[in-house]
Protein backbone atom coordinates (compact mmCIF):
# COMPACT_ATOMS: atom_id res chain seq x y z
CA UNK A 1 0.00 0.00 0.00
CA UNK A 2 1.10 3.46 -1.38
CA UNK A 3 1.17 6.61 1.07
CA UNK A 4 -2.36 7.52 -0.31
CA UNK A 5 -3.88 4.13 0.51
CA UNK A 6 -2.68 4.32 4.09
CA UNK A 7 -4.06 7.84 4.76
CA UNK A 8 -7.75 6.66 3.40
CA UNK A 9 -7.65 4.18 5.88
CA UNK A 10 -6.71 5.82 8.83
CA UNK A 11 -9.21 8.48 7.80
CA UNK A 12 -12.09 5.38 7.32
CA UNK A 13 -10.86 3.75 10.50
CA UNK A 14 -11.40 6.34 12.15
CA UNK A 15 -14.93 7.82 10.88
CA UNK A 16 -15.88 4.21 11.91
CA UNK A 17 -14.90 4.40 15.35
CA UNK A 18 -16.76 7.39 15.92
CA UNK A 19 -13.82 9.68 17.00
CA UNK A 20 -13.48 13.10 15.68
CA UNK A 21 -10.28 13.32 12.93
CA UNK A 22 -7.11 14.84 13.88
CA UNK A 23 -3.96 15.13 12.26
CA UNK A 24 -1.68 12.50 13.81
CA UNK A 25 1.22 14.45 15.87
CA UNK A 26 4.63 14.25 14.00
CA UNK A 27 7.12 13.16 16.99
CA UNK A 28 10.19 15.30 17.39
CA UNK A 29 13.50 13.94 17.60
CA UNK A 30 14.45 13.14 21.43
CA UNK A 31 16.94 15.84 22.00
CA UNK A 32 19.99 14.44 23.83
CA UNK A 33 19.75 15.07 27.78
CA UNK A 34 22.63 16.82 29.57
CA UNK A 35 25.66 14.59 30.56
CA UNK A 36 27.14 16.79 33.72
CA UNK A 37 25.35 17.59 36.81
CA UNK A 38 25.92 21.23 36.10
CA UNK A 39 23.99 21.43 33.24
CA UNK A 40 20.74 19.06 34.59
CA UNK A 41 20.94 21.69 37.21
CA UNK A 42 20.34 24.69 34.51
CA UNK A 43 17.73 22.75 32.75
CA UNK A 44 15.60 21.99 35.85
CA UNK A 45 12.70 23.96 36.14
CA UNK A 46 13.03 26.79 38.93
CA UNK A 47 11.15 25.39 41.77
CA UNK A 48 7.82 27.35 43.09
CA UNK A 49 7.72 29.47 46.26
CA UNK A 50 4.64 30.74 48.03
CA UNK A 51 4.32 34.54 48.11
CA UNK A 52 5.37 35.84 51.64
CA UNK A 53 2.29 36.86 53.83
CA UNK A 54 2.56 40.75 54.89
CA UNK A 55 2.99 41.24 58.17
CA UNK A 56 -0.40 43.49 58.66
CA UNK A 57 -2.41 40.03 57.08
CA UNK A 58 -1.51 37.99 60.48
CA UNK A 59 -3.16 37.63 64.10
CA UNK A 60 -1.75 40.21 66.21
CA UNK A 61 -3.29 38.86 68.86
CA UNK A 62 -0.89 35.27 68.20
CA UNK A 63 1.20 35.14 71.23
CA UNK A 64 3.78 33.09 69.62
CA UNK A 65 4.19 36.59 67.38
CA UNK A 66 7.71 38.26 67.77
CA UNK A 67 6.26 41.56 69.35
CA UNK A 68 7.68 44.73 67.78
CA UNK A 69 11.46 45.68 68.12
CA UNK A 70 9.87 49.43 68.69
CA UNK A 71 7.44 51.15 70.91
CA UNK A 72 6.06 53.89 72.08
CA UNK A 73 6.89 55.88 68.84
CA UNK A 74 7.72 59.79 68.63
CA UNK A 75 4.66 61.25 66.87
CA UNK A 76 6.03 62.29 63.96
CA UNK A 77 6.61 58.15 63.58
CA UNK A 78 3.28 56.87 65.02
CA UNK A 79 1.51 56.58 62.08
CA UNK A 80 -1.40 58.74 63.77
CA UNK A 81 -0.38 62.50 63.21
CA UNK A 82 0.54 63.97 60.50
CA UNK A 83 4.63 64.99 60.86
CA UNK A 84 3.80 67.13 58.17
CA UNK A 85 2.15 69.68 61.09
CA UNK A 86 4.29 71.64 62.71
CA UNK A 87 2.44 71.07 65.96
CA UNK A 88 3.11 67.31 65.73
CA UNK A 89 6.78 68.17 66.46
CA UNK A 90 5.86 70.00 69.31
CA UNK A 91 4.13 67.04 71.35
CA UNK A 92 6.40 65.15 73.47
CA UNK A 93 7.15 61.77 72.70
CA UNK A 94 5.65 59.11 74.52
CA UNK A 95 9.19 57.36 75.27
CA UNK A 96 10.38 60.49 77.49
CA UNK A 97 6.93 61.30 78.92
CA UNK A 98 7.04 57.35 80.13
CA UNK A 99 10.62 56.90 81.32
CA UNK A 100 10.26 57.26 84.91
CA UNK A 101 6.96 55.09 84.86
CA UNK A 102 6.85 51.33 86.15
CA UNK A 103 7.19 48.83 83.47
CA UNK A 104 5.23 46.50 82.30
CA UNK A 105 4.83 43.76 79.52
CA UNK A 106 2.08 44.61 77.11
CA UNK A 107 0.51 47.62 75.58
CA UNK A 108 2.38 50.40 75.73
CA UNK A 109 4.65 48.81 78.88
CA UNK A 110 3.88 50.84 81.17
CA UNK A 111 1.97 49.81 84.53
CA UNK A 112 -0.88 52.16 84.85
CA UNK A 113 -2.29 50.85 87.92
CA UNK A 114 1.03 50.82 89.71
CA UNK A 115 1.97 54.24 88.67
CA UNK A 116 -1.29 55.80 90.40
CA UNK A 117 -1.01 53.31 93.26
CA UNK A 118 2.65 54.59 93.58
CA UNK A 119 1.43 58.58 92.59
CA UNK A 120 3.79 58.85 90.06
CA UNK A 121 0.74 60.48 87.97
CA UNK A 122 -2.09 62.24 89.84
CA UNK A 123 -4.54 62.09 86.70
CA UNK A 124 -7.57 64.78 87.43
CA UNK A 125 -11.06 62.93 88.04
CA UNK A 126 -12.57 66.21 87.00
CA UNK A 127 -11.18 68.64 84.26
CA UNK A 128 -13.49 71.51 85.80
CA UNK A 129 -12.71 70.76 89.28
CA UNK A 130 -9.02 70.08 90.39
CA UNK A 131 -10.04 69.06 93.89
CA UNK A 132 -12.33 66.23 93.04
CA UNK A 133 -11.73 62.27 94.27
CA UNK A 134 -12.63 59.57 92.59
CA UNK A 135 -15.41 57.63 94.59
CA UNK A 136 -12.82 54.19 94.51
CA UNK A 137 -15.25 51.22 94.86
CA UNK A 138 -13.71 48.35 96.16
CA UNK A 139 -15.39 45.06 94.65
CA UNK A 140 -14.66 42.31 92.57
CA UNK A 141 -16.79 40.16 90.52
CA UNK A 142 -16.07 36.35 89.61
CA UNK A 143 -17.72 35.26 86.45
CA UNK A 144 -16.66 31.67 86.03
CA UNK A 145 -16.15 30.25 82.30
CA UNK A 146 -16.55 27.01 80.71
CA UNK A 147 -13.81 24.80 79.49
CA UNK A 148 -10.27 24.57 81.55
CA UNK A 149 -9.35 28.30 81.48
CA UNK A 150 -9.37 30.29 84.90
CA UNK A 151 -12.42 32.25 85.87
CA UNK A 152 -12.26 35.47 85.09
CA UNK A 153 -11.75 37.89 88.31
CA UNK A 154 -13.09 41.43 87.22
CA UNK A 155 -11.74 44.17 89.70
CA UNK A 156 -13.92 47.24 90.39
CA UNK A 157 -11.55 49.44 92.86
CA UNK A 158 -8.76 49.71 89.83
CA UNK A 159 -11.43 50.83 87.51
CA UNK A 160 -13.53 52.78 89.94
CA UNK A 161 -9.25 54.54 90.48
CA UNK A 162 -10.27 56.18 86.99
CA UNK A 163 -13.47 55.95 85.96
CA UNK A 164 -16.62 57.46 87.10
CA UNK A 165 -19.26 54.05 87.35
CA UNK A 166 -21.36 55.98 84.64
CA UNK A 167 -18.43 55.42 81.67
CA UNK A 168 -19.94 51.58 81.78
CA UNK A 169 -23.29 50.96 83.76
CA UNK A 170 -25.41 50.71 82.60
CA UNK A 171 -24.23 51.57 78.51
CA UNK A 172 -21.92 48.66 78.46
CA UNK A 173 -22.88 46.45 81.49
CA UNK A 174 -26.29 46.32 83.27
CA UNK A 175 -25.37 46.30 86.42
CA UNK A 176 -27.61 43.15 87.69
CA UNK A 177 -26.21 39.87 87.64
CA UNK A 178 -26.74 37.42 84.76
CA UNK A 179 -27.99 40.77 82.97
CA UNK A 180 -24.90 40.67 80.48
CA UNK A 181 -23.71 37.86 77.77
CA UNK A 182 -19.96 38.26 77.53
CA UNK A 183 -17.26 36.69 75.13
CA UNK A 184 -14.08 36.36 73.62
CA UNK A 185 -15.86 37.34 69.85
CA UNK A 186 -17.55 40.49 71.29
CA UNK A 187 -14.71 41.64 73.20
CA UNK A 188 -12.51 41.16 69.90
CA UNK A 189 -14.86 42.53 67.98
CA UNK A 190 -14.57 46.16 70.73
CA UNK A 191 -17.74 45.34 72.62
CA UNK A 192 -17.93 44.64 76.53
CA UNK A 193 -14.26 45.07 77.99
CA UNK A 194 -13.04 45.44 74.25
CA UNK A 195 -14.41 48.91 74.53
CA UNK A 196 -11.27 50.19 76.60
CA UNK A 197 -8.78 46.91 76.65
CA UNK A 198 -7.00 46.33 73.16
CA UNK A 199 -7.36 50.60 72.59
CA UNK A 200 -6.62 52.52 76.20
CA UNK A 201 -5.95 49.59 78.28
CA UNK A 202 -4.26 46.52 78.17
CA UNK A 203 -4.60 44.02 75.90
CA UNK A 204 -6.70 41.09 75.39
CA UNK A 205 -4.05 38.69 74.45
CA UNK A 206 -3.01 38.95 78.15
CA UNK A 207 -5.09 35.94 79.27
CA UNK A 208 -4.24 35.40 82.37
CA UNK A 209 -4.59 38.98 84.16
CA UNK A 210 -8.82 38.75 83.73
CA UNK A 211 -8.66 34.77 83.63
CA UNK A 212 -7.02 34.64 87.33
CA UNK A 213 -8.93 32.87 89.91
CA UNK A 214 -7.96 28.70 89.74
CA UNK A 215 -11.20 26.92 89.43
CA UNK A 216 -9.62 24.54 92.17
CA UNK A 217 -9.40 27.27 94.83
CA UNK A 218 -13.30 28.18 94.05
CA UNK A 219 -14.22 24.37 94.24
CA UNK A 220 -12.82 24.01 97.67
CA UNK A 221 -14.52 27.10 98.94
CA UNK A 222 -17.93 25.98 98.06
CA UNK A 223 -16.87 21.83 99.75
CA UNK A 224 -16.07 23.90 102.95
CA UNK A 225 -19.25 25.63 103.20
CA UNK A 226 -21.53 24.65 106.06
Amino acid sequence: MNRLENTLLYILLVFLSGVAATTPAIAEPVKDKPTDAKAAITAAPAPQTQPAIAGSAANPFNRLMKPPSKHNLPPTEDGIHDPANDGTQMLQPPAQAFADLPKDSAGNYVDWVKSLNEKKIQPRWDRNDPNSQPVVMDLNIVREVKGSMPNVVYPHKQHTQWLDCSNCHPAIFVPQKGANQISMAAILLGQKCGVCHGKVAFPVSECRRCHSQNKKVVARNEEEKP
